[in-house]
């Protein structure tokens, strides 16, 4: 029955990462944490060999119906690898209720960001762009990199926004060039936790057939939702898991903090 559910949970991440681009990490470190009780030190390695997997199962049908901006992502993507590499080695010091609550703060800013701060392009994915203020983007990305290896989310749920409102990007193909790079950068995260021997195969396994099968539907499916409706689904599920993961890290940290 175990198996079984981790493979629903990696459906649910697989979809939720193609369709909106984040990789799953953000729906998969969550359930695992909340709902299969596991330490945040064991989800989060887990979540991103997943990240790695979506990315793989959603990336190559993106840029076969060029969604994706490849020039862009290569860009910015080298500054993520040397923010996740970084982050990884960072990782064993930091407390796990600390790393959910940042993740919990995280997920709050970004959904909020999505529902008050319109786009300053149109929806239309086929409208011609010009990527914008690239220092934004690489020092942002950077930074998304950090993120991914401490919180396992892939880094999508900072540079999804990153490109959208801080470059310009059309929002469905931010979403597929993210999903282009998260694979890379959960790579890079990856290696430190499993050299450290936190990569449990047992569990990841499960999970990686769940994420392969939402992530090859969630990429066919994407072209056909409207841009709003991602937008709302990202928003939301963003702020749902912010107020699970600030719960979790405060009821860890608020024993050390009467100390």
């Amino acid at each position: 029955m175990t198996v079984l559910l981790l493979i629903a949970a990696g459906m649910v991440a697989g979809l939720a990462g193609s369709l909106l681009g984040v990789g799953g990490g953000v729906v998969l470190v969550p359930l695992l944490v909340l709902g299969f009780k596991l330490p945040v030190e064991e989800a989060v390695p887990a979540s991103l060999m997943c990240v790695v997997a979506g990315s793989c199962a959603a990336a190559a049908s993106y840029v076969d119906k060029r969604l994706s901006d490849i020039r862009l992502g290569l860009t910015l993507e080298l500054a993520t690898v040397m923010g996740a590499i970084l982050g990884g080695l960072v990782a064993v010091y930091i407390a796990p209720a600390m790393v959910a609550v940042v993740f919990g703060l995280f997920a709050l800013y970004v959904g909020l960001q999505i529902l008050l701060v319109r786009s300053p392009k149109g929806e239309a994915v086929q409208d011609r762009y010009t990527p914008e203020n690239y220092p934004l983007g690489v020092s942002g990305s950077f930074v998304a990199g950090g993120l991914s290896a401490l919180l396992g989310v892939g880094g999508g749920p900072l540079k999804v926004p990153l490109m959208s409102y801080g470059m310009g990007v059309p929002f469905k193909v931010a979403s597929a060039t993210s999903s282009l790079m998260i694979g890379v950068t959960g790579a890079a995260s990856v290696a430190s936790y499993a050299w450290r021997g936190h990569l449990k195969l047992a569990l990841v396994s499960p999970l990686i057939v769940g994420v392969l099968a939402g992530a090859h539907g969630g990429s066919r499916l994407m072209p056909y939702v409207s841009t709003a409706v991602l937008k709302k689904l990202f928003a939301g599920l963003l702020l749902v898991v912010a107020v699970q993961m600030l719960w979790k890290g405060g009821a860890g940290l608020w024993p050390s903090i009467l100390k």
